[in-house]
């Protein structure tokens, strides 16, 4: 079992899987009635969309990779001159003490969601939304993928990640595609922030909503 990163599911669920497309169109209902009891506009998730084109090979892998990004970013939050190396195969990152305090503050959209459902909608929103909202939520929290893509952006330059103007050029993304295929030491932070990237760029660019699953 692992976490599986979608954009454009509920179009690829209704053309393929009727019962999963119910179970999505669920969730999303319960996700806009947050977003609406926070003040915030409903999304629209489209129902026909084309595939679109990532440049992430790996879109599911271990739930434990996400803490390992996870843990890049609390430690880059803390200290802007960080630089990341391997963690230890005994060390669990969830368990950092600096992941952990960033968490507490409840700020973060990394951070502050699910490890294994739930939902990043493409509406532009400051703070994470929680289910004391609505208890209906998948994953008990959601996050904007606009908030998404700026902490990743954040993060980059810890992971040795160089981007334009916050944009990933197509050489820059296969090279994290080969290291994230690879046994570098940091493959697990960029396996998972390639995947979160990717999903970010096109959830804003066709507004359509991230789902995890």
């Amino acid at each position: 079992m692992g976490l599986a990163v979608g954009v454009g599911v509920l179009a690829d669920l209704l053309e393929n899987d009727r019962e999963g497309a119910k179970w999505l169109d669920d969730g999303l209902v319960a996700a806009n009635r947050l977003l609406e009891k926070a003040g915030l506009p409903s999304h629209a998730e489209p129902r026909m969309l084309e595939r679109p084109a990532k440049r992430a090979s790996i879109r599911s892998f271990p739930y434990s990779f996400i803490h390992y990004l996870r843990r890049a970013y609390a430690y880059r939050i803390a200290d802007p001159s960080w630089v990341a190396s391997g963690v230890c195969d005994d060390v669990d990152p969830a368990r950092d003490p600096i992941l952990e305090q960033e968490m507490e503050m409840l700020r973060s959209h990394l951070l502050c969601h699910s490890d294994a459902e739930g939902f990043y909608m493409p509406v532009d929103f400051r703070d994470v939304l929680f289910e004391n909202y609505d208890p209906g939520v998948t994953g008990g929290m959601l996050g904007s993928s606009h908030r998404l893509r700026e902490e990743l952006i954040l993060v980059a330059p810890a992971l040795g990640i160089r981007l334009s103007d916050g944009r990933l050029s197509n050489e820059e993304a296969a090279r994290i595609d080969h290291i994230a295929r690879s046994d570098d030491g940091l493959c697990r932070e960029h396996c998972s922030w390639l995947a979160l990237y990717e999903a970010a760029r096109i959830s804003i660019e066709l507004k359509t909503a991230i789902v995890f699953c």
